[in-house]
């Protein structure tokens, strides 16, 4: 199985969802897994954004793990900063030990990185992907045969919106827990 993976901030919760295929081109997912932890994110620190997120990355793989064998992870993110210098995808794989290659794709690129860009759908703005466990020209060839018209790939972009998703909490039950 292949998981886009994507992590989303709220104020008192983190969540992170993973979206599962088969083959780098489908257009829907076998598998959508949604982990929320009622915790305080984490500051963002530059170039060390992996403090972040890593924790929740590696439970949501763990968690389709179990049922499911995973031969790569695709992040939303760099897995090389520049040459040398592991991003949030290269420490997963070390992480994970080593065993599926992980895939980092970008929308900004980082100062000095040397990343792959991709050019997908009408947009002039290219994707940059770097990986781990893969030549990084192969792992942009399959970014690019991802499917979707635009810029982002379809199950890229469901992983983003499951996760946004369920960052919010229903303001139901905020309003109820506020009333007791």
């Amino acid at each position: 199985m292949l998981i886009a993976v994507d992590v989303q901030y709220a104020e008192l919760a983190v969540v992170t969802a993973a979206v599962g295929f088969i083959d780098w081109s489908d257009s829907s997912s076998t598998l959508e897994c949604v982990c929320r932890a009622a915790v305080m994110p984490e500051p963002y620190e530059p170039g060390a954004f992996y403090k972040r997120e890593l924790p929740f990355l590696l439970e949501a793989v763990t968690r389709v793990e179990r049922c499911h064998p995973i031969e790569a992870v695709v992040i939303d993110g760099h897995v090389w900063l520049r040459e040398g210098q592991p991003g949030l995808g290269a420490r997963l794989h070390e992480v994970l030990g080593a065993r599926k290659a992980v895939i980092g794709v970008a929308k900004a690129a980082f100062g000095g990185g040397s990343a792959v860009p991709v050019l997908r759908g009408d947009s002039s703005r290219p994707l940059l992907v770097t990986a781990a466990g893969m030549n990084e020209h192969r792992a942009a060839e399959l970014v690019r045969g991802m499917h979707g018209p635009h810029r982002l790939p379809t199950l890229l972009k469901r992983a983003d919106q499951l996760a946004r998703g369920h960052a919010t909490p229903d303001p139901v039950k905020v309003l109820s827990a506020k009333m007791t």
